[in-house]
């Protein structure tokens, strides 16, 4: 099913709507502020692994990542932030950057890779960021790739929608997605590094 919303202003009885699926155990397609996402709820663990068996990834292996509404809940699932780190993430974010951090034992375990680490993305984008916040707590989130190498990602929903209809139950039309994905941060030592340059310009 395929739901119409617009950035600017969300539909609030649509986001309540999505986000009961969502506990419930549903997947969703969503629009970012780069590529469209596919997700779940993270406390969710049967939806997770359906998840994981759409994308054929290993859960042990596979870096996921969060998208949570802002930085307010870091804390519940990342070991304590430096400051400098702390003030890095809160000068770029809400944008298109992934900050890779140490978890803690709040994480849900399937979600603990051998890395013991987890991705935290806070998206410029109200669709998503409304969503997590109608839901309570973050969303999983993993690109939506395209088989094809040379697109390498789809950024028309009705596409998507006809790709993955009979794998989600919805698909957020948030209109047209970009192509190119977040700038991807590892803040789990001393240096931070950037991993992948993506769509975002980091200012350390």
């Amino acid at each position: 099913m395929i739901v119409k919303l617009y950035p600017e202003n969300p539909n609030e009885k649509e986001i309540r709507k999505i986000a009961n699926v969502l506990r419930n155990g549903g997947i969703v397609i969503y629009p970012t502020d780069t590529i469209y996402g596919i997700g779940c709820d993270i406390n969710n663990a049967k939806a997770v692994e359906k998840v994981a068996r759409i994308k054929d990834i290993n859960l042990k292996k596979a870096n996921l990542s969060f998208i949570c509404y802002d930085l307010s809940h870091i804390s519940d699932y990342c070991k304590p932030l430096s400051n400098s780190v702390f003030k890095l993430m809160k000068r770029h974010l809400p944008g298109p950057f992934t900050f890779i951090l140490q978890a803690n034992s709040k994480v849900p375990k399937l979600f603990k890779n051998n890395k013991k680490t987890i991705g935290i993305r806070v998206p410029d984008n109200n669709i998503i960021r409304e969503l997590v916040k109608e839901l309570g707590n973050p969303i999983l989130s993993t690109s939506v790739r395209d088989e094809d190498d040379i697109i390498e990602y789809t950024t028309d929903p009705e596409l998507i929608d006809e790709k993955f209809a009979d794998m989600v139950d919805i698909v957020i039309d948030g209109g047209y997605g970009d192509n190119e994905p977040s700038t991807i941060v590892d803040c789990t030592n001393d240096e931070i590094e950037i991993l992948r340059q993506g769509k975002g310009e980091i200012e350390v």
